[in-house]
């Protein structure tokens, strides 16, 4: 895995700490621990594989539905990472 730069050089987590490892444990088959260890990890595949079926398949209302799992990616990416820091 490759280390955080961020947590090396300041010794904080990122927003981004653990999407690699959850990647692994969902290539494991770690679903629960995969969502455990980052928690936006499911509404961010979501959006990028629908982005990418879009490309494909042009969907009715798809700027809707990208802009919706972006801010739901986003929101969970930022409450996760609070809750890591307050803890």
């Amino acid at each position: 895995m490759l280390p955080c730069l961020n947590k090396k050089l300041f010794g904080v987590d990122c927003m981004g700490c653990g999407m690699q490892r959850s990647i692994s444990l969902i290539g494991q088959g770690d679903f629960v621990g995969a969502f455990y260890m980052y928690p936006a990890i499911y509404s961010l595949i979501s959006l990028f594989v629908f982005i990418g079926l879009n490309i494909f398949f042009k969907f009715k209302h798809s700027n809707k539905i990208i802009t919706i799992l972006a801010i739901i990616t986003v929101l969970t990416i930022i409450t996760s990472f609070i809750i890591k820091l307050i803890n």
